[in-house]
């Protein structure tokens, strides 16, 4: 008996430590390599700062979860949650049909309007027609290039770019003549020296194709993981920290209606 009873000691300690280590193992969230501030950019000692980088934290804090934040390509981020390098995407990713096709999101943590930007002396209105023959740049795989590419791309030619940073620099060079982008990252671009010569041209009309906000994307089979997911945003907005953190970057509220 005694011999029976050590072996079930032995055996509830496996297992109460096997869910230890369960609970302890990392969660591997990632963000565009690319900087997208104020969302995320990489400081001078090579570590991430921003919005969605404290939100991230907050988010692991709230689910008590060991959260490591690294950086995969943009392009790249869908495949590397398929493949299980990753378990969470949490990088201004729109919720849209298409990609809810291939993984699941929790639900949406932010919303912001998409803005035409280019220069001050442009005229044309940004209809479709508006903008027939000219050049319209948006950030490839995101929700302005879907747009651009339903709406505008049968008159105007459509420059897609491999990263916002490179889009900007064309814009500022005059190399397109108008851009797509969310409202928020075009506020601090708008700011800048270099941008002097550039201003707002309006927001986009609201579109399905924009979705209902950014949220994080997970495998469809981790249910578990995306309902924590979703208490913790929840738990965020409830208790007031969402608003303090969007405070201390924004000025506007961007929390998803």
């Amino acid at each position: 008996m005694k011999s029976n009873r050590f072996k079930s000691v032995l055996g509830l300690a496996a297992l109460a430590c096997s869910a230890q280590m369960a609970l302890a193992a990392d969660l591997r969230v990632s963000i565009s390599a690319e900087p997208y501030p104020p969302f995320f950019e990489k400081q001078a000692d090579g570590k991430w700062k921003g919005f969605e980088i404290d939100l991230a934290n907050k988010v692991c804090a709230e689910m008590k979860a060991n959260c490591k934040i690294g950086e995969v390509a943009w392009d790249g981020l869908i495949p590397a949650l398929q493949s299980k390098k990753i378990d969470v995407i949490f990088s201004s990713m729109s919720i849209t049909p298409e990609r809810e096709k291939v993984i699941a999101f929790s639900i949406p943590y932010y919303f912001t309007e998409a803005e035409f930007v280019a220069a001050k002396g442009f005229k044309a209105p940004t209809t479709p027609a508006g903008l027939k023959g000219k050049i319209l740049g948006v950030q490839s795989s995101t929700t302005h290039a879907d747009f651009a590419k339903k709406y505008y791309a049968k008159d105007t030619r459509v420059k897609y770019y491999n990263t916002q940073d490179e889009l900007n620099a064309d814009m500022i060079a005059g190399r397109v003549d108008i851009m797509l982008l969310d409202a928020l990252p075009a506020v601090d671009f708008l700011a800048t020296k270099p941008a002097a010569n550039l201003e707002s041209k309006g927001y986009a009309p609201k579109d399905p194709l924009f979705g209902p906000g950014v949220g994080a994307g997970v495998r469809k089979e981790d249910k578990e993981l995306k309902q924590k997911l979703d208490a913790a945003i929840k738990k965020l907005y409830a208790n007031g920290e969402f608003d303090a953190l969007q405070k201390r970057y924004f000025k506007t509220d961007i929390k998803a209606k």
